[in-house]
């Protein structure tokens, strides 16, 4: 066998490939199309349950069933993405029009997740049924083979709703996304009925019908101005605002309720608020609250917060939009597919589409029916002509041999062996010419067929049926008479369907808030050695003082609305405000300094923590492993910065030591080879932050500073040296950039 060796670019066949996977994504999987409003998964899942007869008036049936069966057909994308798509169809917190009619625990708004599918069952919801189902028997949408081409599956179902619109989309694909919020059915539906009557109505036209989305949570859209904008491009964003509503508590108390919140909060953005309320509370940005609580059930969202007496209710309701998610934006992308791309629309260009669809629909239906009327007219008069000569039928079919003699005399009068009574018989029958649709008719027609009332029956039923065939005729002749039977749907749907708008669309005004000042104090920060962090008053500190100094590695005073600076070994500066350290009891734990702080125990030691305001009173000297020496005021710490670089290290070099010049007198560098150099504070010169400074100890070939005394003042220390203990006091003085002394035990 020869072989062909095909050569090829390799980018270019990754390119390739890479876009023919994008757009399968996009058109398969991600996006929604246009004309019904549903992605592929949702379509598929929709279509199945139809077929396996699980109406809206018959039992449910599992989800599981379902699942499988739309996956074994349709959809061999796994039974996860298939089941979600059946979840969110059913949630009426999500979906403006849920499709699907669930039984069972399909999850909630609180963002707690539906039950596993072979507990819970699931139906077609009527509306489902009627507006997106009804007509697929009638031709009106292209069925197109499956993925093993084994069944056949609709390209797109016949939804008679402009359901993009009516119940929105969200989706990721790749390199795009969409988000259409969802709108009311009543407004939508009033929107596509002016389009269809005046085609050259604009944005602004249409939003006369349609004021603004509107969600299933409620809601108060505030930006109302910008939506002509948003609704004219397909994209922008909504802000909008959960309702709050004022309540009498105990004692003379107000009561906030939340009734509504912000769409973008569903799911675990209800418990996140509420964590974000409490951490205003326990961080002092407000004193009003008193508790909080999430009151909500099945009837609706409930959430209370109760406030002091003297609050400033209006203060705190707006505290609420500006720091937690009760104010929030929903982004607008109106992207869906569109003759089998995809494409960004505004309000016009989607209902125009969905207009162009209706009109389509109608086109293949009232087709549909008319060939089927005109069929039905053409044997209803074979049937009454056959009656009127019915003496002549049974005598044909009496003389002949088998059923297709008999009926190629019906239809082209030949006698041929057939046994007639007379000859003026046979010359009859050689005049009949039935059609082969009315021969076939009168050869499977019942003699109770010929009971006087059946023939009356007949005889209307064909005047019903021509009515029928001028009246399909007249709307597919007329556009305004198409026009009018849709119009007609329409309102049908819309009187058994509507239901009242649930969001305000307005222009609300900016949230504006007062924040209060936390009234200063003084506190006392606690550090321990394991790198948690605390903050006690003074009168507590006092009464626990011998136990605070011992199980802290550092402890200092510090104003509530000061600053704490943390210096590393990595020459770091880690600054925190006093606010985000907790406040508590003396034996509370506290908080680690990497969850408030830029500050990394994984990579970097704490060599020093001082508050910023002592810092700026004093110098600050800094000692590195290679023995470089440096003074710096403290006033060149004074930044706003989380994190900044406090000196400049050799490549190699690290701090080993940094500390406040109080009233220290000299500094004792020791080596890593058992050298000690005492020297005078004075001979180090002061330099800026971003020096490297001066060397202060000369060191042997791989030796280091293992450690720093100081002589004189509150911070002089013993030191350890070979199991003995030395003071810093006794020994030798020495000058910068000298070796020191090896000390005799």
């Amino acid at each position: 066998m020869n072989e062909r060796i095909i050569k090829t670019e390799y980018s270019e066949l990754m390119q390739k490939s890479y876009i023919d996977y994008a757009m399968s994504v996009i058109i398969a999987r991600a996006l929604p199309d246009v004309r019904d409003g549903l992605k592929p998964v949702q379509r598929r899942t929709l279509y199945d349950m139809y077929e396996l007869g699980i109406r809206y008036d018959r039992p449910y049936r599992k989800s599981a069933r379902i699942v499988g069966d739309t996956m074994g057909k349709y959809h061999p994308h796994g039974d996860s993405s298939i089941y979600e798509a059946l979840v969110v169809m059913t949630q009426e917190f999500k979906k403006g029009l849920p499709l699907i009619d669930g039984h069972g625990n399909f999850g909630n708004i609180e963002g707690d997740g539906a039950a596993a599918m072979r507990y819970t069952e699931a139906r077609l919801q009527k509306i489902t049924q009627e507006a997106f189902l009804a007509d697929l028997d009638k031709d009106v949408v292209d069925f197109i083979p499956n993925f093993d081409e084994t069944e056949k599956e609709p390209s797109v179902l016949p939804v008679k709703i402009p359901n993009l619109l009516v119940n929105g989309s969200e989706g990721i694909a790749v390199g795009m996304a969409t988000s259409i919020p969802p709108h009311n059915l009543g407004e939508v539906i009033d929107a596509l009925k002016a389009y269809i009557q005046n085609e050259a109505i604009d944005t602004p036209g249409l939003m006369k019908y349609i004021k603004g989305p509107d969600f299933p949570t409620g809601g108060i859209v505030i930006n109302k101005s910008e939506l002509k904008e948003i609704y004219e491009t397909g994209t922008g964003k909504i802000k909008i605002r959960g309702r709050v509503e004022t309540e009498k508590g105990k004692g003379g108390r107000t009561n906030l309720v939340i009734t509504q919140i912000p769409y973008p909060m569903i799911g675990s953005g209800i418990a996140r608020f509420l964590s974000d309320v409490a951490a205003l509370a326990e961080a002092k940005k407000t004193m009003d609250v008193v508790d909080i609580s999430n009151q909500s059930s099945k009837e609706g969202i409930r959430i209370v917060i109760e406030l002091r007496k003297d609050a400033d209710v209006e203060n705190f309701t707006n505290m609420l939009y500006k720091k937690t998610r009760l104010e929030d934006t929903f982004g607008v992308n109106m992207l869906a597919i569109a003759e089998g791309r995809p494409e960004t629309m505004g309000l016009k260009q989607i209902i125009k589409a969905s207009a162009e669809f209706q009109f389509m629909l109608a086109q293949r239906k009232y087709t549909t029916l008319l060939a089927r009327e005109q069929e039905r007219k053409e044997i209803q008069e074979g049937l009454i002509k056959a009656c009127n000569v019915i003496d002549l039928i049974i005598e044909i079919l009496r003389g002949s041999r088998d059923r297709t003699m008999a009926r190629n005399c019906l239809v082209e009068g030949k006698t041929e062996g057939i046994k007639f009574k007379s000859k003026e018989s046979a010359v009859m029958a050689q005049l009949l010419r039935f059609t082969e649709r009315q021969a076939n008719a009168i050869l499977e027609m019942r003699l109770y067929k010929l009971i006087g009332l059946e023939l009356d029956a007949l005889v209307k039923e064909h005047e019903e049926t021509l009515a029928n065939i001028y009246r399909y005729e007249d709307i597919l002749e007329r556009r305004d008479s198409m026009a009018t039977v849709i119009i007609n749907e329409l309102e049908a749907i819309k009187k058994a369907y509507k239901r009242k708008r649930r969001t305000v669309v307005e222009d609300g005004a900016e949230a504006v808030f007062e924040e209060k000042k936390p009234e200063e104090m003084e506190l006392i920060i606690l550090m321990d050695r394991f790198g948690y962090v605390k903050a006690v008053d003074t009168g507590t500190y006092e009464r626990n003082r011998e136990a605070a100094d011992q199980e802290n590695r550092f402890v200092f005073s510090c104003k509530n609305t000061g600053r704490i600076c943390l210096f590393t070994d990595t020459g770091t500066l880690h600054t925190i405000k006093a606010m985000d350290v907790p406040f508590g009891r003396f034996r509370d734990k506290g908080v680690p300094l990497d969850n408030i702080s830029n500050y990394n125990s994984q990579t970097e030691q704490i060599l020093y923590a001082v508050s910023q305001t002592e810092l700026n009173l004093r110098r600050v000297i800094f000692v590195t492993k290679l023995s470089m020496l440096k003074i710096v005021d403290g006033g060149e710490f004074d930044v706003t910065k989380r994190t900044v670089s406090a000196t400049k290290l050799q490549e190699g070099d690290t701090l080993v030591n940094i500390a406040v010049i109080l009233d220290q007198k000299d500094i004792v560098l020791q080596s890593s080879g058992g050298c000690f150099l005492r020297m005078s504070l004075e001979e180090i010169p002061e330099k800026k932050k971003g020096a490297v400074g001066v060397r202060g100890m000369r060191l042997g070939d791989g030796e280091y500073v293992e450690a720093v005394y100081y002589v004189g003042g509150e911070q002089e220390a013993s030191i350890s040296y070979q199991g003995k203990t030395l003071k810093p006091g006794r020994l030798k003085m020495g000058s910068r950039d000298t070796k020191g002394v090896k000390v005799k035990i």
